[in-house]
């Protein structure tokens, strides 16, 4: 029976109202560049702009000097000048070697134009930026290697001196007898294929406030996916005990994985430490696109062996991902790649080999999809090649050869239950085969204009991998008499605009069966709350909704056992993963997948080369939908970002210098680029380790939108696409050969 504390509220599955709905359309709501405070001083950051070279002197004496300026801050500053997820191997800011404060492994060497050398604080940003440009840096300019395939010839020079050979990481996996494989094969798909970088392009730019709270802290006011994570990186960068840095994140203007990675947390957090005095930050757009990392730029050669009858026997791919100077993430972006790079299917034979290669560049790491977008496009794009070889329907070879519950993965272990993908791939093929009016097309229909439809599918990880160690914490207060009045729910995991906070309330609400408008959130402070690791990996509703729903049951026992007010803090642990055998890549990588498919209609301009999704199809099982209205708007912006990484973001750089450093010259998905019609599907198939059933999908619209408008090109076309993105010269000049 219900104990009488509790009513039977249904929240979870309503389309609520954003709590943050109405301050964000009002301006009510503060992100990191509308913060202000008494006294507050201003920062700006002195950028290396150049590749590779050794930084012989850093002379900021007449910027010292200049009136207004409180202090010019250089890496001599800090107690331990090394930041990193992974690993600790990149600089806060560069400076000459025999400066260093502490030994690091650091020889005063810039490695990527967007390498910081110095941060100006001054009394006013126009006074911060004239100092900046006083500083006289001595460089001794070094060779520069932007080419991965150049990264790893044997006369290589040593980059990174963590990383012999240029090689950061690789990956191997074995499975079956791949010789065997493709000699038993009556088509083999053989091609190579090249994905590009790609630039975040969040609403705000990098910006923060830093001040020391009323407890002494060192407390920084950032746009982060983490706060825990930032917390230890700044108290590990300034060498403090982490209960001495407090990190709060306010309204956050997009993340997507690019600011999982440290930008101005530390400097900021130095500043304020160092003056006693409040101190900001605001990127420019360019100095935000040089300052934070970009999607890995992959290449790939693969090889797709199936029977006459269409069953897969063999699949070969090698793998090398630009990993620019440093770790960051790359380490796991390229696990996953390795995982995901011939796709959702059983294939008995398998030999994949994935390296990272240091470069110049710009540093990789997180971006949505996390790996598994390129992987795709690489498997996606090898299946719907071998159904044009083989004359049959795509989506049909696709069902003969999905995973299914039991199925061995290319790890050579039982993919978790709950597989579906079989279950998505039918839902979105009937979805699409549902006539839909569009806009009509220009022209004439046949000559200048060629239409097509494609279709790809795709899975991915929920929650991190390899054995990277998981959990997810909450903490839920009960306040009332007789019976449960109100409650407080402390969580620190950030909403980066996907909506976590009101999906945190609602699982809240329907838990506690209290009305939402009786619940408070407290969140995204580490003063206040345990880590609830990463808003990234599609994992924060699945791991949230675990540690709040534990957290509210425990607070309602002891509500019934009489404490007044009732407090329980829990700590949700999924089920371990393991890391891959380095020989044979074995492994149980990660907890539960999202599974994901697309169907693609566009419009070609033969002449000009230039494309147009007129209909998209996306379906996607969200195992339950805690807030339907919020899954479909992240459908669409999924499908709208991929779009712009398949066909017009071209983030270019030459010799290491970033060359579309403008939205003028960087190209992001205007309100013409959007599709005419997105049809979004929501397949609901409970996840078994999902809290209500609740399985992550914030990644899986962004999947395989790029192979499934290959497919559509090839359809209108017979025109295959390898390397991203899809400019319109690069499909002119395809059409025309």
């Amino acid at each position: 029976m219900t104990p009488p504390i509790i009513q039977a509220i249904m929240t979870v599955g309503t389309s609520l109202p954003r709590i943050d709905a109405l301050s964000k359309v009002t301006g009510e709501a503060h992100y990191p560049g509308d913060l202000v405070m008494p006294g507050m001083a201003h920062a700006k950051v002195l950028f290396a702009r150049r590749p590779h070279a050794r930084v012989i002197s850093i002379d900021a004496s007449a910027a010292r000097a200049m009136p207004g300026v409180l202090a010019v801050f250089t890496g001599a500053d800090l107690p331990v000048n090394e930041y990193g997820l992974v690993l600790f191997d990149a600089p806060v800011m560069v400076a000459p070697a025999a400066s260093a404060a502490t030994e690091t492994s650091f020889d005063g060497v810039v490695r990527h134009e967007g390498e910081k050398i110095a941060l100006i604080v001054a009394e006013t940003e126009k006074i911060a930026a004239r100092a900046r440009d006083l500083i006289t840096v001595i460089y001794e300019d070094m060779p520069v290697i932007a080419s991965i395939h150049d990264a790893v010839k044997p006369d290589a020079m040593q980059i990174h001196p963590h990383y012999a050979g240029n090689l950061m990481h690789e990956y191997r996996i074995r499975r079956g007898d791949i010789d065997a494989g493709f000699a038993g094969a009556d088509v083999i798909i053989e091609d190579t294929y090249f994905t590009g970088a790609q630039e975040h392009a969040y609403l705000q730019p990098e910006a923060g406030l830093a001040y020391v709270d009323e407890a002494g802290r060192i407390t920084v006011q950032v746009a982060g996916q983490w706060v825990h994570e930032d917390q230890e990186q700044i108290a590990h960068a300034l060498g403090l005990p982490k209960d001495q840095v407090r990190v709060i994140y306010p309204s956050i203007g997009g993340a997507f994985g690019g600011r999982e990675d440290m930008s101005v947390q530390i400097v900021l957090a130095l500043a304020a430490w160092k003056l006693n005095r409040p101190v900001k930050i605001i990127w420019t757009r360019e100095e935000s696109i040089i300052g934070h990392h970009k999607r890995h730029p992959m290449w790939a050669h693969a090889r797709l062996g199936a029977r006459r009858d269409g069953t897969l026997v063999a699949a070969e791919v090698t793998l090398i991902a630009d990993a620019g100077p440093y770790a960051y993430t790359t380490t796991k972006v390229l696990g996953n790649a390795t995982v995901m790079c011939v796709g959702p299917y059983v294939v008995p034979n398998v030999a994949i080999n994935s390296r990272a290669v240091v470069t110049n560049n710009i540093p990789s790491g997180a971006f949505r999809g996390f790996g598994a977008p390129q992987a795709l496009f690489v498997a996606e794009t090898q299946m719907n090649k071998l159904a044009a070889a083989l004359g049959v329907d795509a989506v049909a070879l696709r069902l003969k050869n999905l995973l299914r519950d039991g199925s061995i993965t290319v790890n050579n272990t039982p993919i978790p239950p709950g597989c579906t993908i079989t279950d998505v791939v039918q839902k979105c093929v009937a979805a699409a085969a549902v006539a839909v009016s569009a806009p009509a097309i220009s022209g004439q229909a046949g000559s200048r204009f060629v239409t097509g439809r494609g279709f790809a599918c795709g899975h991915k990880n929920i929650g991190f991998s390899f054995g990277a160690p998981e959990n997810c914490a909450a903490t839920v207060e009960l306040h009332g008499k007789t019976t449960v009045e109100r409650a407080v729910v402390y969580h620190a995991g950030a909403d980066c605009g996907q909506g976590a906070h009101t999906v945190f309330l609602q699982v809240a609400a329907e838990t506690l069966g209290l009305p939402i408008e009786k619940i408070t959130l407290v969140a995204s402070d580490t003063a206040t709350s345990g880590s609830s690791g990463s808003a990234s990996a599609s994992r924060l509703t699945f791991m949230a909704s675990h540690s709040i729903v534990g957290a509210a049951r425990a607070a309602l026992d002891k509500w019934r056992e009489g404490e007044r007010p009732a407090v329980a803090h829990f700590v949700y642990r999924p089920r371990a993963t393991t890391p891959m055998d380095p020989i044979t890549g074995e492994a149980d990588p990660n907890i539960t997948y999202g599974y994901v498919a697309q169907s693609a209609d566009i419009v070609i301009d033969r002449e000009t080369g230039q494309f147009h999704v007129r209909r998209l199809v996306c379906a996607d099982d969200v195992g339950r939908a805690v807030n339907p209205q919020q899954v479909v708007g992240q459908i669409e912006g999924g499908v709208v970002q991929a779009l712009g990484w398949t066909g017009l973001e071209n983030f270019a750089q030459r010799n290491g210098k970033v060359l579309s450093q403008h939205f003028s010259t960087y190209l992001i998905p205007s309100v013409f680029d959007v599709p005419d019609v997105v049809d979004s599907v929501l397949v609901e198939n409970p996840d078994p380790h999902g809290a209500m059933g609740i399985r992550g999908m914030a990644e899986m619209p962004f999947l395989v939108v790029a192979p499934a408008v290959v497919a559509a090109i090839h359809d209108a076309t017979g025109v295959w696409i390898n390397e991203l993105p899809i400019t319109p010269e690069r499909l002119r000049a395809a059409l025309q050969k």
